[in-house]
């Protein structure tokens, strides 16, 4: 699959054009990207500390639905082990390494030291979808986003959530400008689609 017809595809299953995309970071077993890595600052140079995203509905539909069952507060609270909590402030200095080499490749400036990473890493867990995309792009490496994803079951099974035949170009896709603002964004507890929110903060 081509980079354009990459685009194509994310575009179709967000319903806008993606911002600052600098690929796929992931695939779903249907072969349709599932993860997209997003340049540190977008093209009008403003900072976007979310560097990996799902794009597949129905993945992001599935982790709404484990988030809203309040798991995230007894992943908090599990954070008092010190083993679990070593393991996700290592996820998360992974995150910021990850995000600080796709900087220098995309040749933006960095962010600033001290911005936050994603899915609240290294001393909670806000947002399950970051967590999860953050495991599918690097494997391995984030523990809450490997529960989440087990969790979440087989959202493939059914078989691609977007014809590639049918995917919208990039010409033809809703504008930027229609994306859901940060401002309206809904809160992460009641987030029903993550590709809407613009700030991994609010997701």
């Amino acid at each position: 699959m081509t980079a354009e017809r990459d685009e194509a595809v994310i575009a179709a299953q967000l319903g806008r054009v993606p911002r600052g995309l600098l690929g796929v970071a992931h695939r779903c077993p249907c072969g349709l990207p599932d993860v997209a890595e997003t340049a540190p600052r977008l093209p009008d140079g403003s900072p976007f500390p979310t560097l990996y995203y799902l794009t597949c509905p129905r993945a992001a539909a599935a982790v709404s639905m484990l988030e809203a069952t309040g798991v995230m507060r007894e992943m908090t609270a599990r954070l008092a082990d010190d083993e679990l909590r070593q393991r996700y402030e290592t996820a998360h200095r992974d995150y910021l390494a990850r995000r600080d080499a796709a900087a220098q490749d995309a040749g933006v400036e960095p962010l600033p030291a001290g911005t936050q990473s994603a899915g609240g890493m290294p001393s909670r867990v806000k947002c399950l979808h970051a967590l999860a995309a953050h495991e599918l792009a690097a494997g391995g490496v984030n523990p809450f986003g490997r529960e989440a994803l087990d969790a979440a079951g087989p959202w493939w099974q059914a078989g691609p959530c977007v014809s590639e035949e049918n995917c919208v170009s990039e010409e033809n896709c809703v504008s930027e400008e229609n994306c859901v603002s940060e401002e309206n964004c809904v809160s992460q507890e009641n987030c029903v689609s993550q590709e809407n929110c613009v700030s991994q903060e609010n997701r």
